[in-house]
């Protein structure tokens, strides 16, 4: 294809499966392909439906990334969730770092089968700098990312995501993350979450964060002690992969399963 805007290898995905839907939501100026692998996993090894969506301004061009608003992300999540529910009878959602957070505020607004957040952070630190990001963008319209934690250097060289961080879209997640902590005790489905100890990107205390504010009984935490913040595409990735498989097949075994119609359940 002559004049592709997607990035390639960064393209969205679906594999079709059976009525448990699984969708995949990437990070921060990441791109589908840093859930290719789990997508292959749930859908080859517990044969379930696989949905990876693209976020609005990711893996495309930085400059789109600068024109969006958190709204438009969670918006993209939306959209796979409803794409989901029209062929399943069941929707999990499983994010990667911001995706992770995406999932969660969608799994406070939705009924659905349950949510896994993996590397996801619970609020930026501390920094100043975030209360100007309107007028800070005018003289650093983009910020140098931290250094890489990688533990895999076959996935980091082949990794997909913008080398900058767009200075807006960080205000934007910041105030992602306000609404996630907003959210979080309102989410009562089940929710597994999973981060590395070695993290260097989203500190590991943020899990514990969020994983005391979950308003739902049935949470779990797993640590991983040799990944950094792409946990799905490091030495564990197995582990994450199975761990999430056997959660999905805990609830959708364990009782009768009715279908999950995403009307929103906002106040």
């Amino acid at each position: 294809m002559q004049n592709q805007l997607i990035i390639p290898t960064a393209e969205p995905f679906f594999f079709p499966g059976d009525e448990t839907g699984c969708l995949l939501v990437h990070g921060f100026t990441g791109t589908p392909k840093e859930m290719h692998w789990m997508g292959e996993y749930l859908s080859n090894r517990a044969g379930h439906t696989v949905l990876a969506v693209r976020l609005a301004g990711h893996a495309t061009s930085i400059e789109d990334m600068k024109r969006t608003h958190w709204q438009d992300w969670l918006a993209s999540v939306e959209d796979g969730l409803h794409l989901l529910n029209g062929i399943c009878e069941r929707v999990f959602v499983i994010g990667l770092s911001m995706g992770g957070a995406l999932a969660l505020l969608a799994a406070a607004h939705y009924p659905l089968a349950g949510v896994i957040a993996m590397a996801t952070p619970y609020q930026l630190p501390k920094d100043w700098r975030l209360n100007f990001v309107g007028i800070i963008r005018i003289f650093q319209p983009e910020i140098a990312k931290g250094a890489p934690d990688w533990r895999n250097p076959d996935a980091a060289r082949d990794h997909v995501s913008y080398r900058t961080n767009p200075t807006i879209a960080v205000g934007e997640l910041n105030k992602l993350l306000a609404q996630l902590r907003a959210a979080l005790p309102n989410i009562r489905i089940p929710a597994l979450l999973m981060h590395s100890r070695l993290d260097a990107a989203v500190p590991p205390a943020n899990m514990e964060h969020i994983y005391a504010a979950l308003g739902t009984t049935d949470k779990r935490m797993i640590w991983l002690e040799n990944s950094g913040h792409v946990i799905t595409r490091e030495p564990e990735h197995q582990t994450v992969f199975k761990a999430a498989a056997d959660f999905i097949h805990r609830l959708t075994h364990s009782k009768p399963q009715e279908k999950h119609r995403l009307h929103a359940a906002r106040d």
